[in-house]
Order: C-alpha cells, then sequence, then structure tokens
C-alpha cells in the first residue's frame, strides 16, 4: 500500500482546491464558504450522503463500499478554519482577507480528506461504510465538541475516529505517532487580585495588589517544579497582567492575570485546578489581599487507543516506509480529543518538511505532502475494513 498512484495524478486538482481555501481562510465556525465548497465537491464526486450543518457548520460525508458484511464503520476527520493572523508569505494564492490566513494548514488537511473521499468513491474497494468528517472551529472554538454534540458519532454509527495534522520539521512524507497522550489538556485561569489602591508614596496605607500578584505567579510556578511528579508532564503560564490604573504613581486597587495550564494526565489536571485556587487564596490572604480564581477546562488529552494507533502506523509505513512510532508528545492541544473521547481511534502528525512552524505568518503547507495524506487517509478505510 504505498502512495497510490491515483493521488498523484489528483495532485494538481487536490492543490487547487487547497490554494482556494488559502487564498479565502475564513474562522471558527464562521466557514460557510469552505463549508459550501466541500459539500459541493463531496457530492460530485458522487458520495452516498452528504450533511451540511453538523456542529452548526460542519459537513459529513458518507461513502459505502462494495460490501457491507461486516457493518464496520469508519470516520476520518479533518479541519477546516484558518487563524487571525496577517499572512507573510508572498505567495500568489496568499490570503485575500487581511487578517485572517490558514497558518495551521488546516486548508491541506481539508484538500487531502477530498482527495481521499474522491478515490474512496471512484474505487469502493472496502467492504463498510467511510464517513468523512469536515470540522469548523478547531481554532479554540471547540467545533469537534459541537459536532459530538449535535450526535454525528451515533447518528452514522461511527466505530473508530482517525485524524491527522502536517508538523513542520518532520520530513515531508514521514509519519509520527505514539500510542496514549499525544497532545495536552489545555485549560485557561482567569486570577482577580482585590487589594487597597492608593498612593505610589504611601504604600505602608495600602494593600499593593501589584506586590500580590507577583508572589502568586512565581508561586504559581511552584506546581511543576515542587507539586507534580517530574515525570508527568505539566506547564503553567501567567500570559497577561492587567491593574485598573494606567498611572506611575498609583497602587492599583485591583490587578487581574489570565493564563493557561497544560497537562497529559486526568488526575495531574484536577490537581492543578485545585492547587491554582489554593496557591492564589492562600498566597493574597497572608498578603492581606482577597484572591478569586475562574478555572474554564478546555480540550481535553488527545488520547491515542493503543490498538488504533498501531493500525494508523501499519497503514503510514506502508504508504511511506517511515513512521516514527514514538514521538514525543506535545504540549499543544487539539479537539479532535473530543471525539476520541467518544470513539478508539488515532491521531498522527504528516511531515511538512524545513518550513515556519505552524501559527508562524510565513508558514505554508507542502503540496507535496497530499499524496501522502491523502493515501492515509483512503488506506486507513481499505486496510481496516478490506473489500470482502
Amino acid at each position: 500500500m504505498p502512495v497510490k498512484n491515483r493521488f498523484a495524478e489528483l495532485l494538481p486538482e487536490i492543490t487547487a482546491w487547497r490554494r482556494d481555501f488559502h487564498e479565502n481562510p475564513e474562522l471558527l465556525f464562521e466557514v460557510h464558504r469552505t463549508a459550501g465548497r466541500v459539500a459541493e465537491l463531496l457530492r460530485g464526486f458522487g458520495c452516498d450522503e452528504v450533511v451540511e450543518g453538523i456542529g452548526r457548520t460542519g459537513v459529513v460525508g458518507v461513502i459505502k463500499g462494495k460490501t457491507d458484511t461486516a457493518g464496520r464503520v469508519i470516520g476520518l476527520r479533518a479541519d477546516m478554519d484558518a487563524l487571525p493572523i496577517i499572512e507573510q508569505t508572498g505567495l500568489p494564492y496568499a490570503s485575500k482577507t487581511k487578517g485572517k490566513m490558514h497558518a495551521c494548514g488546516h486548508d491541506g488537511h481539508t484538500a487531502m480528506l477530498l482527495g481521499a473521499a474522491k478515490y474512496l468513491a471512484e474505487t469502493r474497494n472496502f467492504d463498510g461504510t467511510a464517513v468523512v468528517i469536515f470540522q469548523p472551529a478547531e481554532e479554540g472554538g471547540g467545533g469537534g465538541r459541537e459536532m459530538v454534540k449535535d450526535g454525528m458519532l451515533d447518528r452514522w454509527g461511527i466505530q473508530e475516529v482517525y485524524g491527522m495534522h502536517n508538523m513542520p520539521g518532520i520530513p515531508v512524507g514521514h509519519f509520527a505517532i505514539r500510542p496514549g497522550a499525544m497532545m495536552a489538556a489545555a485549560d485557561q485561569f482567569d486570577i482577580t487580585i482585590t487589594g487597597k489602591g492608593g498612593h505610589a508614596a504611601k504604600p505602608h496605607d495600602c494593600v499593593d495588589t501589584t506586590v500580590v500578584a507577583a508572589h502568586v505567579i512565581v508561586a504559581l510556578q511552584t506546581i511543576a517544579s515542587r507539586n507534580v511528579d517530574p515525570l508527568k508532564q505539566v506547564v503553567v503560564s501567567v500570559c497577561v497582567v492587567e491593574t485598573d490604573s494606567p498611572a506611575h504613581n498609583v497602587i492599583p486597587q485591583v490587578v487581574k492575570m489570565k493564563g493557561t495550564v497544560r497537562t497529559m494526565d486526568p488526575a495531574v489536571q484536577d490537581f492543578v485546578e485545585r492547587r491554582i485556587g489554593e496557591i492564589v487564596q492562600g498566597t493574597s490572604m497572608a498578603l492581606g489581599a482577597r484572591g478569586e480564581v475562574a478555572y474554564a477546562r478546555g480540550y481535553p488529552v488527545t488520547m491515542n487507543t493503543p490498538e488504533n494507533t498501531d493500525y494508523a502506523a501499519r497503514v503510514a509505513k506502508a504508504v511511506s516506509g517511515h513512521v516514527d512510532t514514538d514521538t514525543a508528545p506535545l504540549m499543544g492541544a487539539e479537539d479532535f480529543s473530543f471525539m476520541l473521547n467518544e470513539r478508539p481511534g488515532a491521531y498522527i502528525f504528516l511531515g511538512n518538511g524545513d518550513t515556519a512552524m505552524v501559527h508562524h505568518p510565513a508558514y505554508n503547507f507542502d503540496d507535496s505532502a497530499i499524496p501522502f495524506g491523502s493515501s492515509w487517509y483512503a488506506g486507513m478505510v481499505e486496510a481496516r475494513m478490506p473489500a470482502a
């Protein structure tokens, strides 16, 4: 099962889809043009069913194999949304919309899955049903969660789900995967420190919230260094600090902070949430202030099922001959995790070569990766549901 010749033939067409998506980026759930084009193409391929509006603006296509003796249903997912970034590539097909850019390669993911869908609809050389999932709002909106809440998995009886993401720094055509935790859970917190404001010349008459905030920031770093097993991953980052006064000579009454927590273990995630509250409240109280925390759970850990990871790795090996099955986990987050929470499956990286990192204004998806990605998507269907 090497790279399929059909995808070499289709490469100019798939590349054209990809560059069209790149020129016309859309954010979060507002992917109406992209979703409409995806649905139009799927219908043109002859999919047995195409449904729009799943999870608000997601698209689902259903492709039945020549036979269905086993009754197996495999889901393949790609994300469609872009980022609020000003593009700096200078490409002839650069974004036409200022302030929006496909800086994470979702244009490539969508195009590769469309290529696989076209091939599968042409050949139908499998025993079962392939469900192609085009998801909005991966970049912070939780589109995967919304598609699951909309009943997608049950509606089409999806039994396994597989997803892919390009990765700069890995050679084009090479794959990387691991069983278990692949990407982190990402939570957010908002901290409010309330003290007693006043004149900077009279700090003794105040409760200086900037000093309290400084102690809180330092204390929060002890969660990773002194509270959590050093063999378990955790990152606590305070990313925003704001006061209620812009003046040089005013001690603020209130300081607000915002940040993120990234973990790979649900038990560690629970502990860190509790510990942040204890540190903020205890430190603030010790210094005469009041500390409050609002903690919001974000994307869960992206957890690859070991058996399904093995299936995904075997197909990747067959496609390219190059697959790292023990790649290091990443502390970034991915909302394909909501689908993996409901069904067994796996998430794999596909090399994008020596390019700028994702979320960078100079990033660009490498179109030479398309035959490998489309072959892997199609190969997962044919390998997991071989023709009877």
